[in-house]
């Protein structure tokens, strides 16, 4: 089998998207786009190493986007986008790959189609291949005096990415061409005298490139989640001696503590156990007994972290959570909107998809008698229908 290496090139500022970070670490469907990328082409070529190049700035932007993903260590890019690419070529010199593929990171929409259709033309003899989409729209181009004219589009295309190559053929032909200032990796290799050809892209396949297109990403992101699940969670913690509560993430003081094998964040355990019912895994005390020592004081941001995991693992994405705090005291309106910045902090959420709600229960009950303090939450997550 041949050995097949990807690199994802990252290192842009994406200036066209307007302000805010670097495109490939925005958000589309509560995901930054470099995971996105990353994860659908895991899927499609689980076996073939990754190499992620990126701006030396971003270092920690990087780790945050691709936290648990199987990667190897990323390299810095450069000036140009072609000589970020002979970065990453350098980095991945001691795997001595057959074929590399060399894709954007502002594509995210990479399909099994293209990219088998790109090593298949590879195993058929080629040293290069781009994929690429016949134009459809009619062309015009205008003179240096304004006038418009018309260009024939017979045999034209948008070329996309991944492009593929062989690994040795395309680092000489960098090599050879240092300081030129071509936009695509084919033209590198057309500069240096192969012939380059082409299979099909696809539509979807677009590049994230301007506002606009974080609109379009996220509406095709979210068609592809579509298998819309709810869970809910309740728990309860009675009060004991102290002076603070831990209550979503946050400590606020009180004359007393919530008791508990953990900090007893009750409105974080209601969560998780929502997010764990939305997709059918259990509920707290099947990750975290509390018959383990390990889980003894442990803050409770970890636990709702391992279901946000778990909902990743399965290619799905977090919708909404909300909790309803129910207790006489202390009082929570004061402490909401730290308590929803927290949660949308820990499942990295905008926080608009985040609720918090209190309410007594009139003095019934063992709340209503100060004894403790009960959650209830639910979830909505959306996963693909292949899962």
């Amino acid at each position: 089998m041949k050995k097949l290496v990807i690199i994802i090139v990252a290192a842009g500022r994406g200036s066209r998207a307007g302000e805010g970070l670097p495109k490939q670490y925005r958000m589309i469907a509560g995901k930054p786009l470099l995971r996105q990328t990353v994860t659908a082409l895991q899927k499609i070529a689980p076996e073939a190493h990754i190499q992620v190049v990126i701006h030396e700035n971003d270092r920690a932007l990087y780790s945050r986007s691709v936290e648990g993903l199987a990667l190897m260590e990323p390299v810095f890019g450069g000036d140009t986008r072609q000589q970020s690419v002979l970065n990453g070529l350098s980095g991945i010199e001691h795997l001595t790959a057959d074929y590399v593929l060399i894709h954007d990171a502002a594509r995210p929409f990479v399909s099994s189609e293209v990219v088998g259709a790109v090593l298949q033309t590879l195993e058929n003899g080629a040293s290069a291949v781009v994929p690429g989409v016949p134009i459809v729209d009619t062309i015009k181009r205008t003179n240096p005096e304004g006038e418009l004219h018309t260009v024939d589009r017979d045999g034209l295309f948008a070329i996309q990415t991944p492009q593929g190559f062989s690994y040795r053929e395309l680092r000489l032909a960098h090599e050879a061409n240092i300081g030129e200032a071509y936009t695509d990796d084919g033209a590198v290799m057309e500069a240096a005298g192969h012939n380059v050809e082409i299979c099909l892209g696809s539509e979807g396949n677009f590049k994230v490139t301007t506002a606009a297109d974080f609109d379009r990403a996220e509406t095709q992101m979210m068609l592809r989640t579509a298998d819309i699940r709810v869970g809910s969670g309740y728990d309860v913690h009675r009060f004991e001696a102290g002076d603070s509560v831990w209550l979503c993430g946050v400590n606020i003081p009180h004359s007393q503590s919530l008791k508990g094998h953990s900090d007893a964040d009750v409105a974080l355990h209601a969560i998780t156990d929502a997010v764990l019912a939305a997709i059918a895994e259990g509920d707290i005390g099947t990750h975290f007994p509390p018959s383990d020592e390990q889980w003894r004081g442990v803050e409770s941001h970890i636990f709702l972290s391992h279901a946000a995991k778990l909902v990743r693992a399965r290619s799905g994405i977090l919708a909404h959570v909300s909790v309803i705090i129910i207790c006489e005291r202390p009082k929570i309106g004061p402490h909401m909107d730290a308590m929803r910045a927290r949660i949308a902090d820990i499942l990295a959420l905008d926080i608009s998809r985040v609720s918090v709600q209190a309410t007594t229960t009139e003095k019934l009950g063992f709340t209503g008698r100060g004894e403790g303090i009960a959650a209830q939450a639910t979830a909505t997550v959306r996963l693909p229908f292949d899962v």
